[in-house]
């Protein structure tokens, strides 16, 4: 039994170690140019509605609810979602505009586990018909999400996600004439 306990307390306090030891913020994020106007790409990027259209978490086989909440695109406008197969159920709220060059959205997972994240997009004009667009999301991780980010690291986890939404996104925009 005295065997037992000191294993249970080695195996706490070895993960005990790696929380403290793992990063416990992130800040990650893809960058692309879009053969678009400045104004177009932030028209389609700052509603909640399109996402659906372009982001690879609702893009691809979302099954579930999703409900809007106040003026689309606008200051404090709210998505609520529940039944996606990884985030099960959560929030998205416009949280800043600054108009034609930044988009900053709050994410807040409840289920499985709670999260709270800052998703922003950085527009800026390269050329008349060419606009740079940065996506980014930032937070931190409690545990266990801290030490499972030292086997997969946030980076990876979902910088392929964005580059896949900007790869969409430039293919919606860059289809219209």
């Amino acid at each position: 039994m005295t065997l037992i306990f000191y294993i249970f307390i080695a195996i706490i306090t070895f993960f005990a170690f790696l929380h403290a030891w793992a990063r416990k913020e992130f800040d990650i994020s893809r960058t692309t140019v879009i053969n678009r106007p400045k104004e177009e790409v932030y028209n389609l990027v700052r509603q909640l509605k399109k996402e659906k259209q372009w982001m690879p978490w609702f893009f691809n086989n979302f099954n579930g609810i999703l409900k809007y909440r106040g003026d689309d695109g606008k200051l404090d406008a709210l998505l609520y979602w529940k039944g996606h197969k990884t985030f099960y159920e959560g929030t998205q709220k416009i949280v800043k505009l600054n108009q034609g060059k930044i988009i900053e959205t709050r994410f807040l997972i409840v289920k499985p586990f709670r999260l709270v994240l800052l998703e922003y997009k950085g527009l800026k004009e390269m050329e008349d018909n060419k606009t740079k667009i940065v996506w980014g999301v930032r937070g931190g991780l409690a545990f266990p999400l801290s030490v499972i980010s030292l086997v997969h690291p946030v980076d990876k986890a979902y910088g392929e996600k964005l580059e896949e939404g900007l790869k969409n996104l430039k293919t919606i925009l860059e289809a219209k004439n």
